[in-house]
């Protein structure tokens, strides 16, 4: 991404969880993103003519998004692995390091 030029002047934070969701849909030539989180949806559309530059932010969403699933899986796993080896040592008595993980 490029650095920003303009200075952020608000921060809309909306968290995941079992109401999220994305979709994709299109009406004629528009395209639309959809990022629903219950009772707030965020749109990103294009206009009728996609440009170069619809094109390159909506590869860098991907590659931001692409990024983010990584990250989750990433800590996911951390999570999963340490309670599994916390289980682990319950089950045989024995301390494990936590550290090494």
């Amino acid at each position: 991404m490029t650095r920003r030029r303009t200075p952020r002047r608000s921060v809309i934070r909306l968290t995941t969880g079992h109401t999220a969701r994305t979709l994709r849909h299109s009406y004629g030539p528009e395209l639309v993103l959809a990022l629903d989180f219950g009772a707030t949806s965020v749109l990103i559309t294009t206009t009728a003519l996609v440009t170069d530059e619809d094109l390159e932010f909506a590869r860098q969403l991907a590659r931001e998004a692409t990024r983010y699933a990584w990250s989750m899986e990433r800590a996911f796993h951390s999570t999963t692995d340490l309670t599994g080896r916390a289980l682990q040592q319950s089950a045989t008595g024995k301390a494990i390091d936590q550290t090494a993980a």
